[in-house]
């Protein structure tokens, strides 16, 4: 299977650096092609362009400044995210990548007749995303109510193929994490892989 792996983090010592090469690394193991698309390393330009805005409803919507990112996106079969959550929220280069690349026209189309939505990113048989918290799980679930789990599986990933297989695994109280507890997080990583096809 050919997985864009999407990593948003500007440190490339970072622990989602690593989070991204044991994902890169083990899918490689068992057969599987990965693209790498480092969001800050091929230095995406987040930023929703006013020509973009302006054409949102023009059909066909203009993805010319972002083609090779459509074009990698279109390729793979599944797309993996790796990130940290700031503020329990997406990294804006990743906010992005959503905005300005699961467009209208390549993520879905817009209903003639108003409202609903139409998913285009049929592809995309898996959707999975690999996080840290920097809070306890407690106060991400309970108190937040998983705002990042409900934007991507709701809000994004339904939206792009209601039939994708979404996953997300998280490494929470990460700014408290010891080094074993991050390298047992790399190893749930590895055996969540496993079972992948």
């Amino acid at each position: 299977m050919h997985v864009l792996l999407v990593l948003a983090h500007p440190l490339p010592e970072s622990f989602a650096a690593s989070v991204a090469r044991t994902i890169r690394e083990t899918l490689e193991a068992n057969g599987h092609t990965v693209d790498l698309l480092d969001l800050y390393a091929e230095n995406f330009d987040p930023r929703l362009t006013e020509k973009e805005r302006r054409g949102y409803f023009d059909v066909p919507y203009d993805t010319s400044d972002v083609a090779d990112l459509v074009a990698r996106l279109r390729q793979a079969e599944a797309l993996m995210l790796v990130f940290p959550q700031w503020w329990f929220n997406l990294p804006a280069v990743l906010k992005g990548f959503f905005d300005r690349v699961f467009a209208p026209g390549v993520a879905f189309r817009h209903d003639k007749d108003g409202g609903r939505i139409v998913p285009l990113l049929t592809n995309i048989r898996h959707f999975w995303a690999f996080t840290t918290a920097g809070s306890p799980w407690w106060v991400v679930r309970f108190y937040m109510g998983d705002p990042v789990r409900r934007q991507l599986k709701r809000g994004i990933a339904i939206f792009c193929n209601r039939k994708a297989d979404f996953r997300m695994l998280a490494l929470h109280d990460m700014d408290r994490a010891t080094d074993g507890k991050r390298r047992r997080h790399l190893e749930r990583v590895k055996a969540a892989l496993q079972d992948f096809r």
